[in-house]
């Protein structure tokens, strides 16, 4: 896998999945939207720590500055 994402959209996505956690285990959101954030949060989360976006492949994007 090539890296594909910079440093902003990973502290970007990190945010991200924090607030959704915290959204789901205080139970401001829950059911199925919030069992979703959830999930989508720890996709974020994954990306950011592999570096690597599979969506961003399918659409040409890079966000990383070094090749």
């Amino acid at each position: 896998m090539k890296t594909n994402m910079g440093g902003t959209d990973k502290v970007i996505r990190i945010l991200l999945a924090v607030v959704f956690a915290v959204l789901f285990f205080t139970g401001t959101v829950t059911g199925t939207f919030g069992a979703i954030l959830l999930v989508v949060g720890g996709i974020f989360l994954a990306t950011s720590v592999i570096s690597f976006c599979p969506l961003y492949t399918l659409v040409g994007m890079n966000t990383c500055k070094v090749k």
